[in-house]
């Protein structure tokens, strides 16, 4: 049952008068119709009547598809306490890996799974390689990101990193971020170009060899952008940017301002121009030609961790560094429904009538997806007297 309305303008209205037209691969569709199905009756639904007042009320199925900008709001605010169980007590630095715009290309088309991997691979290796030459093992939550404000092919790594890790006499807290910008930035762009290159030879990229080479040449030859910042405010705002992320795509319905049939109006900030939000037009089957080139592969893993932050290793790990610094664990998390969990991290009690302030919703009739037209679905449910 969903926590929130649906918007009254969202991506699934361009969709529904344009996907048809667009050449799409099988996980594009796929995630296209999980979109324009989303909390319709396509779905299916449950029916509910208030304990007071009587009155009817419906909730129709979300699609749960990590790519659809409706659904995830609860899961990213639960998968965003969960890692906060995980943090230490100390500073933490805030990395971005980018890939320079001559290598975008290689992360377009049927390879990209490959290229993806190798994005990963480049970053983690980075971070942890230099760390292990200074004697130190350190944790690394990592997420992809595949777009900018504008949704142009943009792929990059974040990079969440605790200032303190594992060294021959135990756990060192680090004053400062050890590792040189510069020294971090060269061995990302070794790494990377020397596994795009691999990939190429082995032929599991989508790009032609010629044209391939002449890529790797022009990336090789410029300085490459990277970020390393404090976390000024805290682990806990980088986990919850983390997480807006984690079941969405690039874009939400907020961010949809108009839409006529033929152009999309959507706000973006302009990193260039002092993060202002600002108006973009866009004809509208580009509009979700640049939304849908973003769904991932079937099964590909978005957030990743490595490390001593790495599944195998965590729960061991985190006890001693804890022991270390004289922390005590925080509180275990709860047990709670899905409706408890909604009330208490947004203050909505989805099972409140919203006709009385006292009546309780009593689920009466649940119902699976189904091609039948709703209005045959209700009648059935709730037949006039004669």
């Amino acid at each position: 049952m969903p926590c929130g309305q649906r918007a009254a303008l969202g991506v699934a209205d361009v969709l529904r008068d344009h996907v048809a037209s667009l050449r799409l691969s099988p996980e594009q569709g796929k995630a296209a119709a999980h979109i324009l199905a989303c909390r319709t009756g396509r779905l299916g639904g449950h029916a509910f009547v208030c304990d007071r007042c009587g009155e009817k009320h419906f909730a129709y199925n979300s699609c749960r598809d990590r790519h659809c900008p409706r659904c995830g709001g609860l899961d990213q605010a639960i998968w965003a306490e969960t890692q906060q169980q995980h943090l230490l007590p100390l500073s933490y630095f805030h990395l971005v890996f980018t890939v320079p715009a001559s290598l975008r290309p290689f992360f377009l088309g049927k390879g990209r799974v490959h290229a993806f991997e190798a994005l990963f691979a480049a970053a983690s290796e980075t971070i942890l390689d230099v760390a292990e030459r200074q004697g130190l093992l350190l944790g690394v939550l990592a997420v992809l990101h595949t777009w900018n404000q504008l949704l142009d092919n943009h792929p990059h790594i974040h990079c969440l990193v605790p200032g303190g890790g594992f060294g021959p006499n135990g756990f060192v807290v680090m004053e400062r971020f050890l590792f040189s910008y510069k020294r971090l930035r060269y061995v990302f762009k070794v790494k990377l170009l020397q596994k795009l290159r691999i990939l190429l030879k082995q032929g599991l990229l989508s790009l032609g060899r010629a044209s391939a080479y002449e890529l790797l040449e022009d990336a090789d030859s410029r300085e490459w952008n990277m970020k390393v910042k404090r976390a000024l405010a805290g682990p806990d705002a980088v986990i919850k940017y983390f997480a807006r992320y984690t079941k969405r795509i690039g874009l939400s319905d907020s961010r949809v301002v108009a839409y006529d049939g033929k152009t999309v109006t959507y706000r973006y900030r302009d990193r260039r121009d002092g993060n202002r939000a600002k108006p973009k037009d866009v004809e509208a089957p580009q509009f979700c030609q640049r939304l849908l080139n973003h769904v991932l592969p079937p099964g590909f893993v978005r957030i990743r961790r490595y490390g001593f932050w790495s599944n195998r290793a965590r729960g061991r790990r985190i006890g001693i560094a804890r022991r270390a610094l004289g922390a005590g664990a925080p509180p275990a998390l709860l047990r709670e429904s899905r409706s408890a969990a909604c009330l208490r991290i947004f203050g909505k009690d989805p099972t409140r009538c919203t006709k009385c302030p006292d009546g309780r919703l009593i689920l009466v009739a649940r119902w699976g997806a189904t091609k039948i037209p709703m209005e045959v679905v209700l009648a059935n449910l709730f037949p006039r007297a004669p």
